[in-house]
């Protein structure tokens, strides 16, 4: 037994658009990317609550280390705690003594230009901080 042929109609392919699903897949490739390296920085993030055998949690000794930046009427003014600097070694000086563990954290006002900030990061960096942290004030 014969199939008889479909009487002249030709079968036709689907044919789907590459250039669509290679943009779709580089778009879903950069996602990932970007992500993960969104993601490296929280997961090197130490807990601020220690948990005991008991299973409470207890808040850790975790002080934040901050530098305050202002503007000053010669020029920028950095506080660490109560003290104030209008000096950079000095504020490098008194950075290094400091544990390097928590961090360091630079909170600007509105009042100093991006200098001073900048200052404040690099000053951080040179006393030997590997996380230096930029936070804006909330007005």
């Amino acid at each position: 037994m014969r199939i008889a042929p479909h009487h002249g109609r030709a079968r036709r392919r689907i044919t789907l658009p590459m250039s669509s699903m290679i943009d779709v897949v580089f778009l879903l490739l950069a996602y990932f990317v970007v992500t993960s390296m969104v993601m490296d920085r929280e997961d090197r993030l130490s807990p601020t609550l220690q948990v005991e055998d008991g299973g409470t949690a207890v808040p850790d000794d975790f002080e934040p280390q901050i530098v305050e930046v202002l503007a000053g009427e010669t020029g920028p003014v950095w506080l660490l705690g109560s003290r104030r600097f209008t000096d950079r070694v000095a504020l490098t000086d008194a950075l290094s003594k400091l544990p390097k563990e928590p961090g360091l954290f630079v909170r600007v006002s509105d009042g100093p230009d991006v200098g001073a900030a900048a200052a404040a990061i690099q000053c951080g960096r040179d006393a030997g901080f590997k996380e230096v942290t930029y936070v804006p004030t909330e007005d």
